[in-house]
């Protein structure tokens, strides 16, 4: 990251990444304890969306700051499959028999899920088939995975069990900017979890990649680039860079420097634009700032495909998530270590999974904006008629302001509108990481505000 002055741009374009809304530090302890029968009693449950989270791996990397620890110790992984099948058990009797429960799609993240063996990993399937109800082998399975745990034997069994999309986490292929970005390994072993991937014969290959590394450059983001695009995956997202408190690059001082940092914000968004236009190029589409999908990939459905907006989640696994149209919720969340070790003690430990404990009611002005964020985001956009069958309303009459702002930087696509879509620019989108936190709440922004970090 280049440590020149510069004038701060009037917008920060790297602030937030919203994957999901409200964030999890904007959850709070429950204190009427829902119990989840009563939560899910009058929710559509014919679409629901399942993950399943393990919250091991082999190592942490500089950048991450997901609920995750290093190792095992001990039995660990037994009690804690042990605690995924007991909290399997009481969400499913909640979801009860009165109507029909359908999983269309289904995931593993963490975390890495292949930290587990593969015997653990049949297990983790049986749990999602036998205890949850889920045919994995009939809807869409995503598995998140890493260079040194993507082995042939796990492999194996997530292609026999009916995994559809797999993804790996490999950042850069320049092995001196992997080790910039404290996760160390040699470009040999990637490629060679690459080649066991595809012998695995799994229908989609994603690859995550990073740029705004300390050190890189247009030329070195280009291999790393162009050697991914050598494997022809399917999918590929590529990442800015984020230096966040309590993670191993924030430890090291960086935090605070990186973010008055505008020359890094200035690589960021030129290394995005650089990459986006090497990509598309090479024939893969838009599908988000970060997501891009080849041409002709076969359509065997992925996260994208589950409507965050309107369809059920359930999480199971300490560092999972669930929603229902009123409710998200969740177990508590940290990113410290030790933690993050006891959370996970405390989740193995428990018998009694009949219970919301944290989370944050999202309805009225709050599903709004999350309906907003969720499909604004998207390349694709907003069809505005289904915001109206939804809320009565259009987004131009509930946030008239913050579209007024979008529209006056250039990040509304106005040509879309003829379509009935409400829908971002190219400048817009990659922008995504500043607009979408102009969405939130006042509410949510101040309980983010007060989270006292962990």
């Amino acid at each position: 990251m280049s440590r020149t002055t510069t004038a701060a741009p009037a917008v920060r374009p790297y602030q937030s990444y919203v994957y999901a809304y409200p964030h999890k530090t904007a959850y709070r302890p429950l204190a009427d304890r829902p119990g989840l029968r009563e939560l899910w009693a009058a929710e559509r449950k014919d679409a629901l969306s399942l993950y399943l989270h393990i919250p091991f791996c082999e190592v942490r990397c500089g950048f991450c700051n997901l609920f995750t620890r290093i190792g095992a110790p001990g039995e660990l992984t037994t009690r804690y499959l042990d605690a995924l099948d007991r909290q399997a058990a009481a969400v499913r009797d909640a979801l009860g028999d009165d109507g029909p429960v359908r999983f269309a799609a289904a995931a593993f993240g963490g975390g890495t899920p292949t930290f587990l063996t593969a015997a653990e990993l049949e297990r983790l399937c049986d749990i999602a088939e036998k205890r949850m109800g889920a045919d994995l082998r009939s809807v869409p399975l995503s598995v998140e995975t890493s260079p040194s745990t993507a082995t042939a034997d796990r492999l194996g069994v997530l292609a026999d069990r009916g995994t559809t999309r797999i993804s790996i986490g490999v950042q850069s292929f320049v092995e001196a900017e992997a080790r910039a970005a404290v996760r160390p390994q040699r470009r040999a072993d990637v490629e060679a979890a690459l080649d066991r991937i595809r012998e695995a014969r799994i229908p989609v290959l994603n690859i995550d990649l990073i740029y705004g590394i300390d050190g890189q450059t247009e030329e070195s983001w280009r291999t790393s680039l162009d050697a991914a695009l050598g494997w022809r995956p399917e999918e590929l997202y590529l990442y800015p860079l984020y230096v966040r408190p309590l993670t191993g690059l924030g430890r090291l001082g960086a935090d605070s420097e990186a973010a008055a940092d505008a020359a890094w914000d200035e690589q960021r968004l030129r290394l995005y634009r650089a990459g986006r236009d090497h990509v598309l190029a090479h024939g893969y589409e838009q599908v988000s700032m970060r997501m891009f999908r080849r041409a002709d990939a076969p359509r065997t459905g992925g996260p994208d495909d589950y409507a965050c907006q309107t369809d059920g989640m359930i999480g199971l696994g300490c560092g999972a998530r669930s929603y229902t149209t009123k409710l998200h919720y969740s177990f508590d969340y940290a990113v410290e270590m030790r933690e993050v070790r006891a959370i996970i003690d405390g989740y193995t430990a428990a018998e009694d999974f009949s219970h919301a404990e944290v989370g944050r009611y999202v309805d009225g002005d709050e599903a709004r904006r999350r309906h907003l964020l969720q499909s604004v985001l998207q390349a694709e956009g907003l069809p505005l008629a289904d915001y109206r069958e939804r809320f009565g309303t259009s987004p131009a009459d509930d946030f008239p302001l913050e579209l007024a702002r979008f529209e006056a930087r250039g990040w509304l696509d106005a040509s879309a509108v003829a379509s009935g879509r409400l829908r971002l620019s190219p400048e817009g989108l990659a922008h995504s990481d500043a607009l979408g936190p102009e969405l939130f709440s006042p509410e949510v922004r101040a309980a983010m505000a007060a989270y006292e970090l962990k």
